[in-house]
């Protein structure tokens, strides 16, 4: 395979790349040379080139080079535009056309064209979109920071102004739209882009959006030390410098929000007493030699130390040698102190897998990736990012708690399994060439339907789960769907880590949304007649309304809030379904109520479950009950397991499913996990076969 990538911003180059020389020289350029090294070990992939925009500055004359060779198979190609100097991503859209052409001239006249393109950020993916059209090789997309989501940030910030001008902000947005709309395949970082940054753009289609967490090459992390020269160089600033640091490292611009943690910081003197604060802001000589952009930051973080009087309490380092960041991170470990990263907005969230890897707690943004991070992982706490009390709280709560600060240090060592470049370009290359090799599905009507939960279902058993791989290849007829609590892409996070087969249709977020494998076998499509049939009566902000001072539950985080789902955690009380049931229909409200694993409330609409879901499919395939399967193992399966007479109950249960009156017409089986299901199918087959007395 042969694969583009398309990356028009920053000071891109093969080797020792200067992030933060620029404003945007950092964390894509990051994603994408970590992405493409990884590929390269890849058998399968047989050339990578990167096309850049060449330009001539101060920068460096390697940036004018029409060529760079990386390594064997790795290659950087520069195309000048009609401005040469070097432009700041506000600026690029007015060079698109120009680099198009270039491009399009340079992929006519190789021996072999581009199997695939790769856009990085907007004006990459209207570039992509022009060679898509001309030339017909299709592209993937990764935003790697939205327009959208960065106006909405500043909008809701009451210490920032936004920074575009409000024609590039226009053009960005507009260049957004189009590469969502053109791309065969959105690759996104975190469910949080996936399913609300993305969900505010006319071109969203949430079934051709996969979540694929960036890798991150974390070895150099794992058991730093600090040096005599870090050392030295914060403690400088500080009278008392054994005290635990709350440490940021960011470039400082506006989205970033240090001059927030400063506030945070300067605004609580408990914190002022238990801590010290250090921010890396990348590398100066003099201020106003910076860009713009960054002076100006720097200057308000300068501003408001003064203000709080701050001195001796702040180290703000003009410079640092990149290979002495693993000894920074250690500095605020050997202090028992935590790593902040306070930005409005995180896509993904690179800090705070480094952080991890150390052994520091983080205080993350609860807005964009730090959520599957810190879900993942489990080493910190998500705050708003817009709130200093809410920042400042969270610092106390770790620094005054040892067992707390252990536990999350402790568990930040689940990040060097979990985020790994191998990994990631697996998964990145499957997809791809799934797009390229899966022959179009033609509908057919299926002779059975088996649709099965995820967790602890499906998955939970290694084992198991490869024995139902296996047995499933085998179920000629057989439609597999899967029925779960999840959203979509969280479900396709878990199937596609697990190497699950991937099913003709999705029930997801308890059965309040419905998705179709598309005709080419790799993205989804939004059952809309499905919405449109459950929105009857459906209000979810009167919901939230009439349940907001209810005592025995409080709302689960803005990511697991769906257009037909409001979700709640629970203190564990036996009659919390009764009481949110009551307080509802008091008010009015009709509506489905999920409560599972004695944690997990869900309101649904009236119409909504997994198994009124299943009924659905059923009918839509033509099947009769006979004919389809469900197997769950909790109380977010009771709708389903209770719907269809051959109901599969796997042995590892909860909520008490195999006593319950209402599911006696179901099988309990004596396998745990993908095994059960097995068993169960091959039970009702059996009882079906049996000649009745």
């Amino acid at each position: 395979m042969f694969v583009l990538h398309v990356a028009l911003q920053g000071a891109l180059r093969g080797r020792n790349v200067e992030y933060g020389v620029t404003a945007d020289t950092g964390g894509h350029i990051r994603y994408l040379m970590g992405l493409v090294d990884a590929s390269e070990k890849d058998s399968a992939i047989e050339r990578i080139a990167i096309a850049t925009r060449a330009f001539q500055s101060d920068l460096g004359e390697e940036y004018w080079q029409s060529r760079e060779s990386v390594t064997r198979k790795i290659e950087i190609v520069r195309f000048p535009t009609t401005q040469p100097g070097y432009l700041a991503k506000e600026e690029l859209w007015r060079e698109v056309p120009s680099f198009a052409d270039a491009l399009v001239d340079w992929i006519e006249k190789q021996p072999n064209r581009p199997d695939m393109l790769h856009a990085h950020y907007a004006d990459a993916g209207v570039v992509a979109a022009i060679v898509r059209e001309r030339l017909g090789i299709p592209f993937v997309f990764t935003s790697h920071s939205l327009g959208r989501v960065k106006l909405e940030a500043f909008t809701n910030s009451q210490d920032e102004v936004i920074a575009d001008t409000d024609d590039s902000l226009g053009h960005r947005l507009k260049a957004e739209e189009t590469a969502l709309a053109d791309a065969a395949l959105v690759i996104a970082s975190s469910r949080d882009e996936a399913e609300i940054q993305y969900a505010g753009y006319a071109s969203y289609d949430p079934g051709k959006i996969r979540v694929v967490p960036p890798g991150s090459d974390l070895s150099m992390f794992v058991d730093a030390r600090s040096s005599i020269a870090v050392d030295r160089m914060i403690n400088r600033f500080l009278v008392d410098p054994d005290k635990p640091p709350l440490m940021a490292i960011a470039r400082p611009v506006a989205k970033k929000n240090l001059a927030g943690l400063v506030k945070a910081f300067g605004k609580s003197p408990d914190l002022q007493n238990k801590a010290n604060l250090v921010i890396i802001a990348g590398t100066r000589r003099d201020i106003d030699e910076l860009e713009p952009e960054l002076a100006d930051n720097l200057y308000k973080i300068l501003k408001m130390i003064d203000r709080y009087d701050l001195y001796g309490k702040v180290a703000y380092p003009k410079d640092h040698r990149p290979e002495d960041i693993p000894a920074i991170y250690a500095y605020a470990r050997e202090r028992r102190g935590i790593f902040v990263n306070p930005a409005l907005n995180e896509p993904f969230g690179l800090t705070l897998l480094e952080a991890a890897a150390v052994g520091i707690p983080v205080i993350a943004t609860d807005s964009g990736g730090p959520n599957d991070i810190v879900e993942v992982c489990g080493n910190g706490e998500l705050v708003d990012p817009h709130s200093p009390t809410a920042i400042a709280d969270a610092a106390g709560r770790i620094l005054g708690s040892a067992a707390l600060w252990h536990r999350y240090a402790a568990s930040g060592a689940a990040a060097v399994q979990a985020y790994d470049w191998r990994s990631h370009a697996e998964r990145y290359h499957r997809l791809m060439q799934s797009l390229l090799d899966a022959p179009p599905i033609v509908p057919t009507t299926p002779s059975q339907l088996l649709v099965c939960d995820i967790d602890n279902t499906l998955v939970g058993c290694p084992d198991s789960h490869a024995q139902f791989c296996k047995w499933h290849r085998d179920q000629a007829g057989m439609a597999f769907g899967i029925a779960t609590g999840r959203s979509f892409h969280s479900a396709m996070m878990i199937l596609e880590q697990e190497g699950s087969p991937l099913p003709e249709v999705m029930v997801t977020s308890v059965g309040s949304e419905i998705y179709h494998r598309a005709a080419n076998a790799t993205t989804y499509v939004t059952d809309q007649e499905w919405a449109r049939r459950i929105d009857v009566d459906w209000d979810a902000q009167a919901v939230a309304g009439v349940l907001k001072d209810e005592a025995l539950i409080h709302p689960q985080a803005a990511l697991e809030q769906r257009r037909f789902k409001v979700s709640y955690l629970t203190d564990g009380s036996e009659d919390v379904v009764l009481r949110v049931g009551e307080r509802l229909s008091s008010a009015g409200l009709q509506c489905s109520i999920i409560h599972s694993h004695g944690r997990y409330l869900d309101i649904l609409p009236s119409r909504a479950s997994k198994g009124a879901a299943v009924a659905y499919l059923r009918d839509l395939y033509g099947l009769t009950d006979r004919q389809v399967f469900v197997a769950g193992d909790s109380g977010n399966d009771i709708e389903m397991l209770r719907t269809m007479p051959q109901a599969i109950i796997v042995q590892n249960f909860s909520d008490g499913l195999a006593t319950r009156p209402d599911l006696k017409h179901g099988y309990v089986a004596s396998a745990s996990y993908a095994l059960g299901i097995i068993e169960g199918v091959d039970y009702f087959r059996r009882l079906a076969a049996t000649p009745a007395k």
